[in-house]
């Protein structure tokens, strides 16, 4: 039987759509790319935004137009939160809730499509399962996502994370280790750890990830690590100085901001202040002034009013961060924010959203250019246009250099050159072997690699 899939939504869903994917092969199914005709179609969805519902809903309708007589699974947190919603399309047969989804095979039988759709979804509070997952596809040797937390305690107003996934929890030290030494017997040299709330792994099981850091350190074969991101709370002074000492921990951190602004942080529900975050930005700056820094950003929060929202612009524009993410509020049923006064036209939160895009460009560029001159070690990916390889810095700067066949999954030495918009150039110095740099056996001609 031919089986495909399809995901929505952050690297943790993408990480759990891979494990699935790894179960069917297990049991002899061919997995298929989702435009291909498949017996079984199963999709993975996000519920962060309106529009990803509506995503959700098509993507289960260009599944059967795909396939129309394949039996068709809808999971992950969008069915968690609106079950009843997703098993009125036409076509549908089985939705899983936060905890079912792990037990696919069990719920689907022969995967034959049943009369009426049938839906299993548990009270959140009782999703305690873990779900152990990572991301290592048979197409793709260079970077790995690994769960190694799910869940949040953190009740953000804006947020259905908490509805949908459950409280935190974390997978152990022992299991995360064996993980990643079977994605670095895959070939992989690089493992990102991926959760809900990075920050937060390992409160309940008695550990921190200051100690899984340790721990995953001494993996062979994993060259880097990388942190997906973590709570600004939650990266205390003695996490931050073992993150910049380490070897492998990557000089790049993804911390969420939402707000610049103390009244708006305390509306949404943040556990520190504007200070406190610039104070954090400031220190890790101070440490390392070429650390890769970004921030998410919440735009058109109930009661983000002209002035509110430009002292919030004013306050990012003046943070040392290197890129943005911006995201767009949407009201998500049974969530606090739901009936704040204060409600943001749409047109003017999709304008402010474009005002804080175009700053995250003028930083990554910013950040691009201060990076021209330096050395950096550069995991270097796939093919992309005009014969040319593209990877990413340790502290996340996108570098291209020319192709040569033996750069595809190397740590490579590289001098930055000139920010072209959207990535640097680069010139290959040495390769690495074993983490240490040997000279490449490249051809340089004209101080270029070709």
């Amino acid at each position: 039987m031919r089986a495909s899939f399809y995901t929505l939504g952050c690297k943790l869903n993408y990480a759990e759509t891979a494990g699935m994917e790894r179960r069917f092969r297990d049991r002899g199914f061919d997995v298929v790319p989702f435009a291909e005709p498949a017996d079984v179609c199963v999709v993975n969805t996000c519920s962060v935004t309106d529009r990803a519902d509506r995503e959700a809903r098509q993507i289960v309708r260009r599944a059967l137009r795909t396939s129309p007589g394949a039996f068709i699974a809808v999971v992950g947190c969008y069915a968690q939160l609106a079950p009843e919603t997703i098993s009125s399309i036409d076509g549908v047969d089985l939705v899983l809730g936060a905890s079912e989804k792990f037990r696919l095979f069990d719920y689907a039988g022969d995967f034959r499509k049943f009369d009426v759709p049938r839906i299993h979804v548990g009270r959140i509070d009782d999703a305690t399962d873990f779900g152990p997952a990572y991301s290592a596809g048979a197409d793709d040797r260079t970077r790995a996502y690994l769960k190694v937390q799910d869940g949040c305690d953190f009740n953000c107003a804006f947020c259905t994370i908490p509805l949908a996934r459950g409280g935190s929890r974390s997978q152990s030290v022992a299991a995360t280790v064996e993980q990643a030494r079977s994605i670095a017997a895959m070939g992989y040299r690089e493992v990102v750890l991926t959760g809900v709330n990075v920050g937060d792994y390992g409160k309940k099981e008695g550990t921190t990830l200051r100690a899984l850091l340790q721990e995953l350190e001494g993996v062979e074969g994993i060259e880097r690590i990388r942190v997906s991101s973590i709570e600004p709370n939650l990266l205390t002074d003695d996490l931050l100085s073992y993150w910049l000492s380490s070897r492998k921990v990557c000089r790049h951190f993804h911390i969420p901001l939402q707000n610049g602004t103390d009244g708006m942080l305390r509306s949404m529900r943040r556990r520190y202040t504007a200070e406190q975050y610039r104070d954090l930005i400031g220190s890790i700056r101070k440490a390392d002034p070429d650390a890769g820094i970004g921030a998410d950003v919440i735009v058109g929060f109930p009661g983000e009013t002209e002035d509110v929202f430009e002292r919030n612009f004013e306050f990012i524009h003046a943070l040392p961060v290197s890129y943005l993410h911006v995201f767009t509020y949407s009201e998500r049923p049974n969530t606090p924010s739901i009936v704040f006064p204060g409600r943001i036209e749409p047109r003017v939160r999709f304008s402010h959203s474009d005002r804080l895009r175009v700053l995250g460009q003028m930083k990554r560029s910013e950040f691009g250019r201060t990076q021209a001159g330096s050395v950096r070690p550069v995991l270097i990916e796939g093919t992309i246009e005009n014969n040319r390889l593209s990877g990413y810095t340790d502290n996340y700067v996108r570098v291209e250099v020319p192709y040569h066949p033996s750069l595809e999954n190397a740590v490579a030495e590289v001098r930055i050159g000139p920010f072209n918009g959207d990535a640097c150039e680069g010139e290959i110095v040495a390769l690495r072997t074993g983490g240490a740099p040997i000279l490449a056996d490249i051809p340089v001609v004209n101080g270029r690699n070709e």
